[in-house]
């Protein structure tokens, strides 16, 4: 028998050279801010970086909080201007920064003015104007890139008003005319009204390259927690491995397959049979939100509040009277995990009361200010609470989200997580600060990925109840055990949430009216939308919640038919 031939290494390509090269300088700008995290310099370099690893939503993160420390260093009675001064005075000689030097941005700085005649000044206050203005070029450009023409817009404008006749703002500015017209169909001579662009677009969907808070979630340890927990919550379940099929792009030609992609994820699997009706889990969460400002729910399970009477158990913390609880019992569970991180500190009316186009948004956004809220009062990085930690954001591999920028490259990838500069960076930032925290110097817990993380989770896990005056969701929740149920558009699950999250067996199953129940050894298959909608629906709502087509069996055979009768 002939001995193997031994096995040559593979060479990694230049992209792979380059690319590892740019993570390791992004690792090494990380560590700098963790010692200066007052450095607007090195959120100028990082954001560089980013532009180059093809993150335009991380650039645009760490070029806004640069532009926030150019302010802190121009007003001195900003709460961190002594420490953001300091260490630009530390760049103020020459030669200048290589990050500001770009175009002719040096060569103009006697020509800037922030408000005065700036001549004079002090050459760290010429910096940081300087500075402002690259981080208004970065800002627009990557916004530009993620699709959030409005913000893209508002900071060009901001950055000329500083250097009007600056080169590259205005190039960016005609490429935002440009990406207007056709995102709003116009013709060249038609005006842009700038109040019609949008300003949500979409970013990449992954466990970033150095995202080290990503547990092995088939890992013994793993499944040995999670079964723990889920010991109270499903004594009639287990979690283990599952095999599911991926979930396709878009529209395709394989759902007359008999074998098709699949990948494993986590799962619930009955123990033992479970009958008709019978309630399958049981799991209370604190990890909600509800956008209704001054509404009668429960703040901290987002149930509905007991009516007022003289012997409610309604409790309200006597901090912040308007803040209510359902009963003694959510009262210190909040008073224990998140309330104090919030208490009187103002936060009750952001993202409250939104637009109708901005209700789903909102709700996203109070889930990571909740999450957050959590982290800061229990001292866990966001991405260590168990209420998210085990969830699957259904992430793309970052090789297939990369850019090809090679001569014979194909089309770019279409990115899956939806982005904006209001949701992502702004309001969570500003939530920060209301809760006294400094944004600054807990960079590595509230960092932009970090929340990319947590809204990639929230996405397709978490559910929501609709009001009864308007029919629009006012409520939502993330509960991990829950979501580890998988979505199937024939399920043998329904649920129903009211400071519980409980999962009954159906009494019948969607296809056939079957007879319900689960038998030992099945698992349990949960429902995430109305599996009463056409397949083309239920398949959209799979495309924008969990970034992909369904591929359940019963979509697969209902979109054959529908494609058979065309």
């Amino acid at each position: 028998m002939e001995s193997p031939s031994p096995s040559v290494p593979s060479v990694p390509d230049e992209r792979e050279v380059q690319r590892a090269a740019l993570v390791d300088h992004r690792q090494r700008l990380t560590d700098a801010l963790a010692l200066a995290p007052y450095d607007l310099i090195l959120y100028l370099e990082r954001a560089v970086v980013y532009s180059e690893l093809a993150y335009p939503d991380l650039a645009a993160g760490d070029a806004y909080r640069a532009l926030l420390l150019t302010d802190e260093v121009l007003n001195e009675g900003f709460e961190y201007h002594e420490e953001a001064k300091e260490s630009l005075e530390a760049h103020s000689t020459e030669p200048y920064p290589k990050v500001l030097d770009h175009g002719d941005l040096l060569s103009n700085i006697k020509n800037m003015a922030d408000g005065e005649d700036i001549d004079g000044s002090e050459p760290y206050r010429q910096l940081a104007t300087t500075a402002s203005v690259r981080c208004f070029q970065i800002l627009s450009l990557s916004l530009l890139l993620c699709g959030c023409l409005a913000s893209a817009s508002d900071f060009v404008e901001k950055g000329l008003k500083i250097l009007p006749e600056n080169k590259e703002l205005l190039e960016i500015k005609g490429y935002i005319e440009q990406v207007a017209r056709r995102r709003l169909r116009l013709k060249p001579d038609e005006p842009i009204d700038f109040h019609d662009l949008p300003d949500t677009g979409a970013v990449r969907r992954e466990i970033y390259p150095w995202n080290t808070y990503e547990p092995d979630r088939f890992s013994e340890e793993s499944l040995s927690f999670l079964n723990g927990q889920l010991e109270t919550m499903a004594p009639k379940c287990a979690v283990k491995v599952s095999c599911l099929p991926v979930l396709l792009e878009g529209e395709n030609n394989t759902d007359e397959y008999e074998i098709i992609p699949t990948c494993n994820q986590l799962g619930l699997f009955a123990k033992e049979d479970i009958a008709p009706g019978e309630a399958v889990l049981k799991e209370y969460s604190l990890l909600t939100a509800n956008n209704r400002h001054k509404e009668s729910t429960c703040d901290a399970c987002g149930t509905e509040l007991p009516p007022l009477k003289v012997q409610t158990e309604a409790v309200s913390c006597p901090e912040c009277y308007d803040t209510v609880f359902c009963d003694e019992f959510c009262f210190s569970q909040a008073e224990e995990q998140y309330h104090p991180a919030v208490c009187d500190k103002d936060v009750d009316s952001i993202a409250k009361d939104p637009e109708a186009k901005d209700v789903a948004e909102s709700l996203y956004l109070l889930l990571l200010a909740r999450l957050l809220a959590m982290s800061n009062h229990q001292e866990v990085h966001p991405l260590e609470l168990k209420e998210i930690k085990y969830i699957w954001g259904d992430f793309v591999p970052t090789q297939l989200n990369d850019i090809d920028l090679s001569v014979n490259a194909g089309p770019p990838p279409e990115w899956t997580l939806p982005f904006s500069f209001k949701y992502n960076i702004e309001i969570p930032l500003h939530i920060l600060e209301k809760m006294d925290i400094d944004i600054f110097e807990t960079l590595p817990q509230h960092d932009l990925w970090v929340f990319n993380t947590a809204y990639s989770k929230f996405r397709g896990t978490a559910s929501a109840r609709k009001g009864l005056r308007d029919g629009r969701p006012e409520v939502a929740a993330v509960h991990p055990f829950w979501c580890l149920a998988n979505h199937d558009c024939d399920p043998n699950v329904t649920w129903e949430w009211g400071g519980r999250m409980t999962l009954f067996a159906r009494e019948t199953r969607v296809v056939g009216n079957r007879p319900g129940g689960i038998k030992a050894g099945e698992e349990i298959l949960n429902h995430y939308c109305d599996v009463d909608l056409p397949v083309k629906d239920r398949r959209e709502w799979a495309q924008g919640a969990l970034g992909g087509w369904c591929m359940c069996k019963r979509c697969r055979d209902e979109a054959a038919v529908t494609n058979g009768s065309d």
